[in-house]
Order: C-alpha cells, then structure tokens, then sequence
C-alpha cells in the first residue's frame, strides 16, 4: 500500500526499501545485518535473530512487488463500483481489491515461500544450525560429504516439491476459471431468439 501511496515520500521509501533488497544478493544482506549492523549500533545481534531479520526483510520486499501487482490487476471498474457504493477505502480494500488479488497471487506467493525456504541454506555461513550446517559438520565429521550432502539435498526436495506442485495446480486453476470467464457461452441466443452457434457467420 505505501508502494501506491499518493504521497511521494511515502512512495520512495516504500520503493527504495523494496529496490535495496531485491537488487542485492541474500548472502550479502545476510553478513551486512549479522556483521557490520552491529558495528553501526553497538548492539550485538544473535546468529538467529539476524538471520530471521534478513530473510524478513528480503520477503517482505518481494512480497510486496507481488501484492502491488495483484492490486493493480483488479479492474478499475470495481473499485469505482464500491466508490458509488460509498464503500470507505478500508472497505474497498477488504471486500474488493483483496480477495481478488490474493486469489490471483496464491501461486507467486508460494513460488516466492518455495526460494525463500531453499535460501534458508544461507544461513549456515553464520552459524545457525540449521539443516545445511549440520550437514556442513556431519560431512567434516564422518568425511562422507557425498552423502550426507545428497541426503540433505533430498530432505530439501521432500519438503519443497509437494508446495511446487501445489502452486502448479492452482496456477493451472486459475488459468482453466480465467478462460472459462471469457470463452464466450455455446448456443447464444440472437434477438429473434433462435440460437446461434459460434462460430457461425452473422
């Protein structure tokens, strides 16, 4: 919302934040917020909190692109309906815009959860125990890096793939009710009555 705000520095905040950490590498957020922050404030962040405040941070600013996008593709005529309805701007937004681009966003959303989940192996680089470090450790261990890597590689695949294929059927869903909304009814009736098949020369 503050990306379609009226007032402009609202706006370029709003897009300069979203900007900042989509044209800049995860890993790199990641070191700057575990490392250099603290230099800046003096206030030592934990390998954890640090790691929940950038990937926070770089979602959220590619969620927001997704959001806007699903605002915007809500027609125009429907948000000027609620307008003449004398529907307020929270209402327009809850009972018009939303339910209609969340609808339409659900895949981006998950595809956007799906690399966020596998980025999550960044943070291991900091030290959080996540699965990747442990599988860092037990590969030093054990010296079985080839398989304890693929096993961590198949744990990654069998917690990802069922979303991927979720966000497969419901971007399928969508595209089958959108082409349904605009394929044009068989049999149209013409003024006389009589039925007209499509296709048939008028």
């Amino acid at each position: 919302m503050a990306r379609m705000a009226e007032f402009d520095l609202v706006r370029w905040i709003a897009q300069g934040y979203i900007e900042l950490f989509r044209c800049t590498p995860m890993l790199v957020q990641l070191f700057w917020i575990y490392f250099a922050l603290p230099a800046l404030t003096g206030v030592t962040i934990p390998g954890f909190a640090s790691a929940v405040i950038a990937l926070t941070a770089n979602l959220t600013a590619f969620m927001a692109e997704a959001y806007r996008s699903g605002f915007q593709a809500v027609p125009v005529e429907q948000i000027e309906a609620g307008k003449m309805l004398r529907l307020t701007s929270i209402q327009r937004l809850r009972y018009i815009i939303l339910p209609q681009a969340m609808r339409q966003q659900i895949p981006v959303i998950l595809s956007l959860n799906i690399s966020m989940f596998k980025d999550t192996a960044l943070v291991s680089t900091i030290a959080v125990a996540d699965l990747m470090f442990r599988a860092n450790t037990l590969a030093t261990q054990s010296y079985k890096a080839l398989e304890v890597l693929s096993l961590a590689a198949v744990m990654y695949f069998v917690i990802a793939f069922p979303v991927s294929l979720l966000t497969s059927y419901l971007e399928r869903r969508s595209q089958t009710a959108a082409s349904g909304r605009s394929s044009p009814k068989k049999g149209t009736r013409t003024k006389s009555g009589a039925a007209t098949p499509i296709g048939a020369s008028s």
